[in-house]
Parts: C-alpha cells; sequence; structure tokens
C-alpha cells in the first residue's frame, strides 16, 4: 500500500530509547485494537444477535479511547521514511458479509461530508465503518506483531486522524441511536395499558 510518508519531507531520526518509552502506550493500543476486531467478529458471527448493539456500543467507546489518546499526544516518528511491508492485509470478506446479515436493513444512514468544511449531506454505511476501523487495526497489530512498535503507533495515530476515527465516531453515535431506539421506543397502546394497570393495581 502507498504510503503518505514517501510524498512528505524527511523526517528526523526517532530518539534512542522512544520505543521503549511508548511500549506501554503501544502495548495498551494493541490491546484495545484485538478487542475491537475480536469483539466486532463476535458480532459478525451472529454469537449473541441480541447484545449486537450494546457489544458494538463498547467496542467503538473503548477503540475511541484508545484514539483520543494517540491525537493528544505528539506525532510519532518512526526510524523509517518509508512504511515497511508488514505483509499481506486481513481478509475482512466474511467480516463484511456477516455485519451485513446481522446490521440488515439498519446499515444506511445520514452523514455529512464534513461538519467544519463540508457539511453536504450523505450518507454512511455502518457496516462499511465498522469493517474500515477493523482494517485499519488490524493492519497496525501487524507492525506491533513484528515488534515495530514506532511504526504501528505511527500507522494507528496517522490512520485515525484521517478516517477511522471520524468512521468510528459516527458508527458509535448510530448504534447509540439504534439502543436508544430499541430501549425506550414503545407501543402507545401498551405504554397505555401498562399505566392503567399501575394506576388500578
Amino acid at each position: 500500500m502507498s504510503d503518505v510518508r514517501s510524498a512528505s519531507s524527511p523526517r528526523p531520526p526517532s530518539a534512542p530509547g522512544e520505543a521503549d518509552e511508548l511500549r506501554p502506550l503501544a502495548d495498551d493500543c494493541a490491546a484495545d485494537a484485538r478487542m475491537y476486531v475480536d469483539t466486532i467478529a463476535d458480532v459478525a458471527r451472529g454469537s449473541a444477535p441480541d447484545a449486537a448493539l450494546p457489544l458494538g456500543l463498547l467496542a467503538l467507546s473503548q477503540v475511541l479511547l484508545m484514539g483520543a489518546r494517540l491525537g493528544a499526544i505528539q506525532d510519532v516518528v518512526p526510524a523509517e521514511r518509508f512504511e515497511p511491508d508488514s505483509g499481506p492485509d486481513a481478509e475482512l470478506d466474511d467480516l463484511r458479509a456477516g455485519l451485513a446479515v446481522v446490521f440488515e436493513g439498519l446499515d444506511e444512514y445520514a452523514d455529512v461530508t464534513d461538519p467544519v468544511t463540508d457539511p453536504t449531506a450523505t450518507s454512511g454505511s455502518l457496516v462499511g465503518d465498522l469493517s474500515e476501523i477493523a482494517s485499519c487495526l488490524t493492519h497496525g497489530l501487524a507492525h506491533y506483531d513484528r515488534g515495530d512498535i514506532l511504526e504501528a503507533l505511527w500507522w494507528w495515530q496517522f490512520s485515525y486522524l484521517s478516517g477511522w476515527g471520524e468512521r468510528a465516531a459516527m458508527a458509535l453515535r448510530v448504534l447509540q441511536s439504534l439502543l436508544a431506539h430499541v430501549r425506550l421506543d414503545a407501543d402507545a397502546d401498551v405504554v397505555a395499558e401498562a399505566e392503567f394497570d399501575a394506576l388500578n393495581c
């Protein structure tokens, strides 16, 4: 895959010991990334269909905290100007297909191109968002599992700011809205009967 660094000016080399200093953050990020990927894979398999919304909500909330931590620190600077090959990207076709089944009829939602610079109305895909986040996190995990801590952190940080962070925020809002409708929306006649029974108990 192309690397945005290839078109940028040369970066200064990483300071000695920087990888060791950032190791605890990288370990935390890797754990959060694996948790997200594993949870969304469970949702896609239909392991607990009644828990799909709350599980997705929890996974997104945790991984957004990971992204916020990465966004709050200075830019991570890898040792190499070009991203090293981390092997083939993970195959996510089965994940997308499973999520499409789980969220059938709930996938598309209203969105805007950019809430700050271009509020043009558009549409988003919950399945697409959840899959894209998994793809970005898995790519970083490939670097992490090879022992390239700085490269993994750079990738997670860059892709959070340029893509998956926004998609995770929108997916979180959609899942929260769906969960709220499931919990709070009720048939008016059922509510009236419940109120009548409560008042005449």
